[in-house]
């Protein structure tokens, strides 16, 4: 399975294979030409109360990542849909967050390469 991730802002490139957009909300200013996302999974991204409250502070982390992968494991479909696209290619996934270091993208594809 080969997972990589990617801010949304960046170039796309053929070698990210399909593209999917993990956050709640669309990033700011960006077309969806731009973007060239193949899926907009926002279903997994964590809740609106988890996302404001961690608010990229570093110091959050390691509870963000506690309640972020509860979340995961509480909403399988999504999930499924990911690991099911990744056994047929590359998939990216795709976020907005200025934090390339702390941010939601980082722990989901952690918690996808368990299985």
């Amino acid at each position: 399975m080969s997972m990589k991730i990617k801010r949304a802002y960046e170039e796309p490139s053929k070698s990210d294979g399909r593209r999917i957009l993990v956050d709640r909300l669309w990033p700011r200013g960006l077309t969806k030409e731009k973007a060239a996302v193949d899926m907009w999974l926002k279903e997994i991204a964590p809740s609106t109360d988890l996302r404001k409250w961690f608010g990229h502070d570093p110091a959050k982390w390691n509870e963000f990542q506690k309640r972020y992968i509860k979340e995961l494991d509480a909403n399988p479909e999504p999930v499924n849909t990911i690991k099911e696209l990744a056994k047929k290619g590359t998939v990216t996934l795709i976020y907005g967050a200025r934090d390339e270091e702390y941010n939601d993208a980082v722990v989901l594809r952690g918690y996808l390469a368990k299985d």
